[in-house]
């Protein structure tokens, strides 16, 4: 068999988009270096206080998991929240420019009612 004709040529490698995609991911940035700071926290915490290298490793990865994940929903519900906004805006100006100076104008109907 030809290998140019193997799914992956050697032009072609698998990439792993979903996963290593960090700067193109909305959060993942800021969630990773939080995570990485709370490692450090928690690892250096539990050490100074219990003087227990393996166990102050076990914390510390326990906090970079807690603190990006915490970091992650936080910032995605914001993330979501501030898209929602948006929608209901841009629909907003949508319609301010479909009606505006049109008889369906709410303006102009409130202004032909006080008249």
């Amino acid at each position: 068999p030809d290998p140019s004709s193997w799914p992956h040529s050697s032009k072609q490698l698998p990439t792993c988009k979903g996963i290593l995609d960090v700067k193109n991911t909305p959060c993942a940035r800021e969630s990773i270096l939080y995570g990485s700071v709370g490692s450090l926290i928690f690892g250096l915490g539990h050490f100074l206080a219990t003087s227990r290298v393996k166990r102050s490793c076990d914390v510390a990865v326990g906090g970079f998991i807690l603190t990006t994940i915490g970091c992650w929903m936080y910032c995605r519900y914001n993330f979501a929240k501030l898209r929602m906004q948006q929608t209901v805006l841009k629909e907003t100006m949508k319609n301010k420019i479909l009606y505006e100076g049109s008889g369906m104008d709410p303006v102009v109907q409130k202004s032909r009612k006080d008249s």
